[in-house]
């Protein structure tokens, strides 16, 4: 399995809006990865970097898919529409990590 973590920095200024992230963009995401082995989603909001320090991110959306290339495969076809969108939800850029789950 491989994992691609977007994460969207807790700068100050920044704009988030959660519920659209998760009830519109996710679906997008989805519609338009499922075809390059997109297994499943994740969202994690932000809560805290622990010893009362402020989460460095905001949110941070997961993609599960079941092969190495998925990811970038479908990014360049959505990802265009996937980037447009990203204007409706929040002000910062997000960071990637694509990792294999080891365990």
């Amino acid at each position: 399995m491989y994992k691609v973590s977007v994460m969207y920095p807790n700068e100050d200024g920044v704009k988030f809006d959660l519920d659209y992230y998760r009830s519109k963009h996710m679906k997008l995401v989805e519609e338009h990865m499922k075809p390059f082995g997109l297994q499943r989603t994740g969202v994690d909001k932000g809560i805290s970097g622990g010893a009362g320090q402020k989460a460095p991110y905001v949110c941070v959306g997961t993609l599960y898919f079941d092969r190495p290339d998925g990811y970038d495969e479908a990014i360049k076809k959505a990802g265009p529409a996937l980037r447009e969108d990203i204007a409706n939800f929040t002000n910062v850029t997000p960071t990637r990590l694509i990792s294999e789950v080891v365990e």
